[in-house]
C-alpha cells in the first residue's frame, strides 16, 4: 500500500478516496509526513509563511446556536457584544503586532499622508448573525475600513453570513457578493464549512446552511472575483470517511474554479460547547494537515492555524505538509471561548523563530500570499 501511494504522490498521481482513507487508518506517521513534506516542497519550497493580522469579530450575537460553538450569544445576555464602525477603526489603529520584538519585520509599502497608519497587512473580520443589523450595516463597515486604510486587505465574511447577509437584503447571493466586493472586500475567510456530510452538520448545526449551500456561496464568490479560503472542523462526531468526503468536495470545487487559497484544518475544542468531547490529540492534528496537503493537490497553501494548534504542533506542522501559520491575530475570541490553550496574540519574532525552527525560510506575505519580506 505504501509503495503505490508513495509511487503516486512521486509521480504527481491524484490519489483517491480509498487512498485517503487508508492514510487516515494508518499508524505510519513518519511516512505521511515524508510524503505530505515532499508534497508541500514541490510548489513552496522550503518558505513558510506568516502575516501582520488582525482578528476582529463585530458581535458575538448570533440568531443560530451550534452544538460546537461557545461564542454565540443573545442579545441582552452577559457577555453579549456589538462593535461601531468606529471601535473596529480604533482596533485596527493600536495594537501593533511589533510590540515587544524591536519593530521588525516591517512592511515595505508607503502610506498616504491623509490616512492613519495601520500596523497590519490584513483585517479578518468574522462574527455573530445579528438578528437586528441590517445589510446596508455590514457593507458600511467595509466601506468605512477601506476609506480610513486604504492599502488594507480586507477578508471578511463567511459564507454562512453572506448566506444570511442575501436573505436580510432580499438580494441574490451573485448581487450580495458584488455589494460587498464595491464597498471594499478584498477576499473571504474559509469558515462554516465544518463538516459537510448532511447527518454529522445537522447534529453539529441543524440551523446553520447546508454543505451544498456553503459551497454554492464559494463557488459564486469565485466567479465574481472574490479569492476565499476553505476549512474543514474535525475531531467531533466525525469519522474518517467524512473528512475524505469533506476534502474531495474541495477539492472538486477548486477544479472548477480556483477561488480558494488556503485550506485549514480546524481543530475541535470542546470546553462550554454542548458537544463536550476532547481535544484531538497531536498526532490527529499532524496527520489531518499531511493527508489534507496530500489530497488537495490544486491547493496552494495548507495553513497550521497555531490558535487552535498550539505554538508547537503548529511548528511540527510545517514538516507535515503545512507551509503557513497564520499570523500575529492580535485578539482571538471564538476559539478561546471554546477552551483555547494558546495565546491571543504571537509577535512578529516569535512566528519568526517558530519557522526558523523547523528548517524553513520565514516569509512575511500579504492577504494574497505576495511576498512582504524574506527572512534568512
Amino acid at each position: 500500500m505504501y509503495k503505490r501511494i508513495k509511487g503516486k504522490i512521486r509521480s504527481g498521481k491524484r490519489l483517491t478516496r480509498n487512498d485517503a482513507l487508508k492514510l487516515f487508518e494508518s499508524d505510519d506517521i513518519f511516512f505521511l509526513g515524508a510524503q505530505a513534506s515532499f508534497a508541500a516542497e514541490k510548489k513552496n519550497g522550503q518558505r513558510a509563511y506568516f502575516i501582520k493580522n488582525r482578528h476582529i469579530n463585530p458581535t458575538n450575537i448570533c440568531i443560530n446556536r451550534c452544538r460546537f460553538c461557545a461564542f454565540s450569544r443573545s442579545k441582552g445576555e452577559e457577555g453579549a457584544f456589538e462593535l461601531t464602525s468606529a471601535e473596529i477603526i480604533r482596533k485596527l489603529s493600536v495594537s501593533s503586532p511589533d510590540a515587544g520584538n524591536g519593530g521588525s519585520g516591517k512592511r515595505n509599502r508607503k502610506s498616504s499622508p491623509v490616512h492613519p497608519i495601520t500596523p497590519f497587512s490584513e483585517v479578518h473580520i468574522v462574527g455573530g448573525l445579528h438578528p437586528g443589523w441590517p445589510f446596508a450595516y455590514y457593507r458600511e463597515m467595509i466601506s468605512v475600513i477601506r476609506r480610513t486604510f486604504p492599502e488594507l486587505h480586507i477578508k471578511a465574511f463567511t459564507a454562512v453570513e453572506i448566506d444570511y447577509f442575501s436573505r436580510i437584503a432580499g438580494l441574490s447571493l451573485e448581487k450580495t457578493l458584488v455589494s460587498l466586493k464595491e464597498s471594499g472586500l478584498d477576499l473571504m475567510p474559509g469558515g462554516g464549512a465544518e463538516i459537510f456530510d448532511p447527518v454529522v452538520r445537522k447534529k453539529l448545526c441543524p440551523e446553520k446552511i447546508s454543505g451544498k449551500r456553503w459551497l454554492e456561496v464559494m463557488e459564486i464568490a469565485h466567479r465574481v472575483g472574490i479569492k476565499t479560503n476553505a476549512t474543514m472542523l474535525y475531531g467531533h462526531i466525525e469519522n474518517y470517511a467524512h473528512r475524505v468526503d469533506h476534502l474531495l468536495k474541495l477539492r472538486e470545487l477548486q477544479d472548477k474554479t480556483g477561488g480558494f487559497q488556503a485550506f485549514i484544518p480546524l481543530s475541535f475544542h470542546p470546553r462550554n460547547t454542548q458537544l463536550q468531547g476532547r481535544y484531538s490529540f497531536g498526532i490527529e492534528d499532524l496527520k489531518t494537515i499531511a493527508v489534507s496537503r496530500l489530497m488537495l493537490d490544486n491547493f496552494d497553501h495548507i495553513k497550521a492555524y497555531w490558535i487552535m494548534l498550539g505554538e508547537k504542533i503548529s511548528q511540527l506542522a510545517l514538516v507535515f505538509g503545512a507551509d503557513d501559520i497564520d499570523g500575529t491575530i492580535i485578539e482571538e475570541k471564538i476559539t478561546h471561548a471554546a477552551g483555547a490553550l494558546t495565546h491571543e496574540h504571537l509577535t512578529v519574532d516569535q512566528l519568526v523563530a517558530i519557522i526558523q525552527k523547523a528548517g524553513k525560510v520565514p516569509v512575511e506575505r500579504d492577504a494574497f500570499y505576495t511576498s512582504i519580506k524574506r527572512y534568512s
